[in-house]
């Protein structure tokens, strides 16, 4: 029993889920400050992490033989979840944030509803294709922060960083990519460096990157965030090009500090509008 407790929850893959939902909140602050809606905020934070889990979870039911290779201590390779219990967990998760973001204005619920089918759908219609899947999660990484600013009613202020987000994410996921070049290939998928080679699927992620890195004075330019935003995402611009560097040779330690790097953003976005709200 406890390895099957373990189990599912491994399956929500909660840091990811946590993280996610943790986006959502910061998009919610910066749109609306402490003046947020905090009911409407809360939901979307919890739908957040129950539909993340949700997709999760059913990423690797769809994914249990590539994961045999790739990652084989899963809990479904490993034994400790039957995949018709993934999916009934996946069910009851997606369930969940479903009932939270029907609570949600108009504009929030219609992020939902766009998020749940790409969460349903990465895996059977657009993971494995070059570039689709990456799309779809760089869109579904950086929707995170419009969700948040749609649930207090100002979707716009999220929009900056919604692309900046998704840029990054885009170039983390092709990177992940190219890490997982050997598993994807015996289960006959198509991803960017598949189709294309290692070099150019890197340089794909390299103009993703640069393009975030470089567009992330933006918020200070606009007044949506104050001085001390660039001050810590200069940093953190920083790490994200020492981890790009480094994927070309390493790409699952690149991977691992480009994810360091984007959450060091995070934080910079969080004090670039404290330091509006402070003042």
């Amino acid at each position: 029993m406890g390895g099957a407790v373990r189990g599912y929850l491994e399956l929500l893959r909660p840091v990811n889920s946590v993280a996610a939902a943790l986006l959502t909140l910061i998009g919610g602050f910066i749109a609306a400050g402490v003046t947020a809606n905090q009911w409407h905020l809360g939901a979307a934070v919890l739908s957040t992490v129950f539909a993340t889990g949700a997709g999760n979870t059913i990423n690797d039911y769809f994914d249990r033989d590539i994961d045999r290779i790739n990652d084989p201590e899963r809990p479904i390779p490993r034994g400790d979840v039957h995949p018709k219990g993934a999916l009934i967990w996946s069910a009851g998760l997606f369930a969940g944030a479903i009932v939270l973001a029907i609570t949600l204005p108009p504009v929030a619920i219609l992020i939902a509803i766009l998020n749940f089918m790409g969460l349903v759908s990465y895996t059977i219609l657009f993971k494995g294709h070059p570039g689709a899947g990456n799309a779809l999660v760089a869109y579904l990484g950086g929707s995170t922060f419009l969700f948040g600013a749609a649930a207090v009613g100002a979707v716009w202020d999220g929009a900056v960083l919604f692309a900046l987000a998704a840029l990054s994410t885009f170039a983390r996921e092709v990177i992940k990519d190219i890490e997982d070049i050997a598993g994807d290939r015996s289960e006959g998928l198509t991803t960017l460096p598949i189709a294309f080679g290692s070099g150019p699927a890197f340089g794909v992620a390299s103009v993703a990157l640069i393009g975030a890195v470089v567009a992330s004075p933006i918020p200070y330019l606009t007044e949506l965030f104050g001085l001390p935003y660039l001050a810590v995402v200069g940093p953190a611009d920083f790490l994200m090009l020492v981890a790009l560097f480094k994927s070309r040779s390493d790409p699952g330690t690149g991977h691992k500090w480009l994810k360091y790097g984007m959450f060091l953003a995070a934080v910079a976005f969080i004090v670039g509008r404290l330091s509006i709200v402070l003042t």
